[in-house]
C-alpha cells in the first residue's frame, strides 16, 4: 500500500489527512491546536501519533508527505499600486490568488506616516505595483524611494510599469532592499497578468518565509511544504470546477471557508452578466478569484461578527434566541483554541459561522448600480454576477462541524430584499464533511487525475 500524509500547518489547528493512494481512499483524519508559540513540528506529532494509532500506521510508512502552511499569520502581504480601481486592486486580486493575506493596500504616493505605518504592519512581502507598461512612471519611483527607506528587512516585488523596473531596482538595491523584477500585473488597461505575480509570491513564500517563521525546525519536513494553506484550497476549487484532461469537473462554483482567523471565498466563474443589461465597470475579473475577510474568524473576530449581527438586526430576521450570547462569545474570543461541544455552544458557533458566511459572499460577489441618464437608466456591474452559478461548497471548521451546515449555506443564496447584490439565485450544496480541500490541492500538483476522483469520492451533496 502506498499512502500519502497530507498536512496542514494552519493557524488555529494542525491537520493531518491519509491518503491510500493505490485504493483510492479517504483513511483518517487528526487535528491538534497548531504549536506556533513553540515549535509547530510539537503539535504535527501529537495529531500524527493520533493519526498513526487510527489507521495502524507508524511515522516512516508514508510514501508520499505534503504539507501547506497558514501558521503564525500566514502569507502577511502589503499591496502598493496607483489607481484604486486599477493597480491597487490588481496588486489585491495577485496577492489574494497567491494565498496571502492582505494586510492593507496603498494607492497614489506613499506618504512618510504610510512608510511609518507599512514598518508597524511588519509584512512577509510588499508587493509594488503602479501604471500601465508606457504610463505614469513618477509615482511607482517614488514609492520605491519610499520603501527603500524601510527599516524593517522584507522582500518587494515589482509587478509595476515596465519602463521603471531598472530605476526602480537600482534605488531599492542601492538601500539593501531585496527585489524582484516580474511582468506588469496590469501592462495595458482591461488586461490582468497576474499569474506570473503569483508564482513568485509562492517561490519566494517556500524559499525564504517558512524557514523566517520557524515552521520546521527539520530540513527533511521542509522540502513537503509546497504553498500557503488558502493556496491549496483554491486549487482543489479550481480543480473540482475545471477537471483535468482525462477526469471532467463540475463546473462553476462557489466556496466559503469559515475558520478561526478568517472566512475565504472563492469563485470559479467568468461571472459575465447573466439576466439583464448591464455595463460592465472596472477591472476584468479573473476565473478564479479569492477574497480573504480578516476580521470574519469565528474565535480572533467573535465579538466584531456579533456585533455587526446586532447592528444588522439578524437575530430578529433570523429568530434567534441564546442565552448568555454576549459572554459566550466573548469566552471563544479569548480562547481561540476552544471546540464546542455541549448545545449551546455549537449554537453559537452555528450563529457566527451563518454570519461571516452572509457578509463575506455579500463582499466576493459582484454588484449593480442604476444610474439614470438622458438616454435612460443604466445598470452597471461592478465584479462578477454569479446568480448563475449551481453549486456552492462549504469547508472550514465553521461549516463542517455545524449538525446542519446547510442553514449555514444557505445565507450566500441570492435575497430580493438585496437584489443589487448578484450571490447564487438557486444552487445545490456541497460539503467538504471530512476536511480533504487542502489535502486534495496539495496531492493536485502530483497527481491531479487522483486528486479530483478522491475529492468527488468524498464530498457530499446536502
Amino acid at each position: 500500500m502506498r499512502t500519502a500524509l497530507l498536512i496542514d500547518f494552519g493557524s488555529t489547528f494542525t491537520k493531518l489527512v491519509a491518503i491510500d493512494l493505490e485504493k483510492e481512499i479517504f483513511l483518517g483524519s487528526s487535528s491538534h491546536p497548531t504549536t506556533v508559540d513553540d515549535d509547530v513540528m510539537i503539535g504535527f506529532q501529537d495529531a500524527l501519533d493520533v493519526l498513526n494509532k487510527k489507521i495502524s500506521k507508524k511515522d516512516e510508512d508514508y510514501d508520499l508527505k505534503l504539507a501547506c502552511s497558514s501558521a503564525a499569520g500566514g502569507l502577511k502581504i502589503v499591496a502598493v499600486g496607483l489607481v484604486p480601481l486599477l493597480t491597487s486592486q490588481a496588486a489585491k486580486i495577485a496577492a489574494l490568488g497567491a494565498g496571502g493575506k492582505v494586510l492593507k493596500v496603498y494607492s497614489y504616493k506613499l506618504t512618510a506616516d504610510e512608510r511609518d505605518e507599512i514598518e508597524i504592519l511588519k509584512p512577509d512581502l510588499i508587493l509594488l505595483s503602479g501604471g500601465t507598461d508606457g504610463g505614469n512612471e513618477k509615482v511607482i519611483i517614488h514609492n520605491a524611494k519610499v520603501l527603500s527607506q524601510l527599516k524593517i528587512d522584507v522582500p518587494i516585488v515589482y509587478a509595476g510599469n515596465k519602463c521603471s523596473a531598472t530605476i526602480a531596482k537600482r534605488i531599492l538595491k542601492e538601500n539593501k532592499k531585496s527585489v524582484s523584477i516580474i511582468e506588469n500585473i496590469l501592462p495595458e488597461l482591461n488586461y490582468l497578468n497576474i499569474e506570473p505575480a503569483k508564482e513568485l509570491i509562492r517561490k519566494l513564500f517556500l524559499s525564504s518565509i517558512i524557514k523566517a517563521k520557524g515552521l520546521s525546525k527539520r530540513m527533511d519536513f521542509l522540502s513537503s511544504v509546497l504553498m500557503p494553506t488558502p493556496s491549496a484550497v483554491l486549487k482543489a476549487g479550481e480543480l473540482l470546477a475545471k477537471g483535468t484532461d482525462n477526469e471532467e469537473g463540475i463546473g462553476d462554483l462557489m466556496l466559503i471557508d469559515v475558520g478561526g482567523a478568517t472566512t475565504d471565498v472563492c469563485s470559479y466563474s467568468l461571472g459575465l452578466p447573466g439576466t439583464g443589461s448591464f455595463v460592465v465597470k472596472g477591472l476584468p475579473q479573473p476565473y478564479t478569484k479569492r477574497t480573504v475577510e480578516g476580521d470574519l474568524g469565528i474565535r480572533f473576530s467573535a465579538m466584531n461578527l456579533l456585533n455587526t449581527a446586532k447592528k444588522e438586526n439578524f437575530m430578529k430576521k433570523w429568530k434567534i434566541k441564546l442565552k448568555d450570547l454576549d459572554k459566550k462569545v466573548e469566552k471563544l474570543s479569548r480562547n481561540i483554541n476552544f471546540i464546542a461541544e455541549d448545545k449551546k455552544d455549537i449554537e453559537v458557533d452555528k450563529l457566527l459561522s451563518a454570519i461571516s458566511t452572509k457578509i463575506a459572499i455579500n463582499r466576493h460577489v459582484g454588484k449593480f448600480q442604476t444610474k439614470y441618464t438622458p438616454i435612460g437608466p443604466v445598470n452597471i456591474l461592478y465584479g462578477k454576477d454569479l446568480r448563475d452559478v449551481p453549486t456552492v461548497l462549504g469547508t472550514g471548521g465553521g461549516v463542517i462541524k455545524a449538525k446542519n451546515p446547510k442553514s449555514i449555506l444557505e445565507k450566500s443564496i441570492f435575497d430580493e430584499d438585496e437584489s443589487y447584490i448578484l450571490k447564487p439565485k438557486s444552487p445545490k450544496f456541497l460539503l467538504d464533511k471530512y476536511y480533504i480541500m487542502f489535502a486534495v490541492g496539495l496531492l493536485a500538483q502530483k497527481m491531479p487525475d487522483l486528486a479530483l476522483r478522491l475529492l468527488k469520492k468524498n464530498l457530499i451533496y446536502i
